[in-house]
């Protein structure tokens, strides 16, 4: 008698190829049979030829703080993402001691008040006592470690701090992180040279992970991506090029160059990049970023929290001022910019390389419309409306390949003995519907989304939590 039995299925098991249509059994939260079945189940659910596939994976999240405060995760769950990752772009939960005001962008992910995490045990023990709906894995940021160390971030650590910074991400990597990540373009790391990124490396083990918002993703993308490789190569670790984009008009139309210098590092490195399906992104509002070339949307602002949902140049107009003393006018404040070209980012998110990521920033009010909106989205405007890929090339850059770029184990496949992820959609009618100025609403066509062999989301609402804090850990042998 198994778990559960999901009969007919079209089933795409995470590789890069074809769905076939078979049953799929769960017991004890991993998958125990694939094919024609012909047991009983305790739960039996008819897929009616639905699609289904692993559990997506969300490979950039910031959702360190929400998968305690909102364990039910609706906002991920309503996708078909079944583990996320959080601790990217250099801002991490743990390990975190807060001394005074909460650096820029760290201020994403909570107030000081919600840094609780001093080692990052803590901040693995207090997501298992959650018990959110979805698996959790963890990066340990760069920016973290320097505010905990260093009396300012405006400049370069020293021997000793970048020794302190060591051993606590040696100390977060034994008991369970994921790797390292930055976040060089922002003010709280700009200042850190490529040797203090170096330095940190060090930690990592062959084949550990390192996650980078790059320094530059304008201009001088290449040499930040360069710098990037440079970082990993000491300790052979894997390189990760978190959203990867081609930023600002003066940049748009050199996908093709930056996705060649990442294909022709990955002969020498094992090097992959993250992408979300939007040409737009969404952060803290950034001073250096404030032009008149692109709309740039405020999202919240503590100064003026009335202007919220309004263009930076029109609130600018009505108040007669410059778009730059407008910015300062609103700080602290958050922004969407629409800065990339749509051609680029098809040309990124089509690359083999690519992993799919939402980096949506769940405290944010008024959210970018990729915190609930970026795997449907993927399936349905890209893959099924646009074509710019199979729909089982879709499934994979969301499953079975970032399983294997994240260190996930057994997940991301449909296998037996892997873990019971699974997501089930209608591939005619899976579609976002969220919008930058309704972002705040569930995707269509997801049927079922079960989390370690549990029913976790019926298409409606989250029904139970069953998702783990999940280490790093090699793939089953085949």
């Amino acid at each position: 008698m198994h778990d559960v039995l999901i009969r007919n299925a079209l089933v795409y098991d995470g590789d890069d190829q074809p769905g076939v249509h078979a049953d799929v059994a769960i017991s004890g939260g991993r998958i125990v049979a694939i094919g024609q079945l012909h047991g009983q189940a305790n739960a039996e659910f008819d897929a009616a030829g639905l699609a289904l596939a692993p559990g997506f994976i969300d490979v950039h999240t910031h959702d360190d703080m929400e998968v305690l405060r909102n364990p039910s995760m609706v906002s991920k769950l309503s996708q078909g993402v079944t583990t996320v990752v959080v601790g990217n772009c250099g801002i991490s939960a743990s390990p975190v001691r807060i001394h005074g005001e909460v650096p820029d962008p760290m201020n994403l992910l909570g107030d000081a008040g919600d840094f609780r995490y001093p080692d990052f045990a803590s901040y693995r023990d207090a997501v298992q006592r959650a018990q959110p709906a979805v698996n959790v894995a963890a990066l340990v940021g760069h920016t973290a470690l320097r505010q905990n160390h260093m009396d300012r971030l405006d400049r370069a650590a020293s021997a000793a701090e970048i020794t302190a910074m060591r051993a606590q991400l040696r100390q977060s990597l034994e008991q369970g992180a994921l790797g390292l990540s930055s976040g060089l373009a922002y003010g709280s790391a700009f200042n850190a040279p490529s040797e203090e990124v170096q330095q940190l490396a060090l930690e990592l083990p062959d084949g550990g992970l390192y996650a980078t918002h790059l320094r530059d993703e304008f201009g001088g993308i290449l040499g930040a991506m360069q710098e990037a490789f440079d970082a990993a190569r000491g300790p052979n670790a894997a390189v990760r090029v978190s959203h990867l984009k081609c930023a600002g008009i003066d940049n748009w139309g050199r996908s093709r160059e930056v996705l060649d210098f990442l294909q022709a590092t990955s002969a020498e490195q094992d090097v992959a990049c993250d992408c979300y399906p939007y040409a737009a992104s969404a952060s803290t509002l950034d001073l250096k970023q404030v032009t008149d070339a692109y709309d740039i949307l405020i999202t919240w602002s503590e100064a003026e929290p009335a202007q919220g949902g309004r263009l930076l140049a029109d609130i600018a107009a009505d108040w007669n001022l410059p778009l730059l003393d407008a910015a300062v006018r609103l700080q602290p404040a958050g922004a969407v910019y629409h800065c990339m070209d749509e051609a680029d980012v098809r040309r990124i998110l089509s690359h083999p390389l690519t992993m799919i990521g939402s980096d949506g920033l769940p405290r944010d009010p008024r959210p970018h419309p990729r915190l609930w909106g970026t795997f449907p989205r993927v399936l349905g405007h890209y893959a099924r409306d646009e074509q710019l890929f199979p729909l089982h090339t879709a499934i994979h850059k969301m499953t079975g390949l970032p399983a294997s770029r994240f260190a996930m184990g057994a997940r991301g496949r449909i296998r037996t003995g892997w873990w019971a992820d699974l997501v089930l959609f209608d591939p005619a009618r899976v579609r976002d519907t969220a919008s930058f100025h309704d972002p705040i609403r569930a995707a269509e066509g997801i049927e079922a989304v079960w989390v370690n062999g549990q029913l976790a989301y019926d298409g409606e609402q989250v029904i139970s939590r069953p998702g783990r804090f999940i280490r790093p850990e090699a793939p089953p042998s085949k």
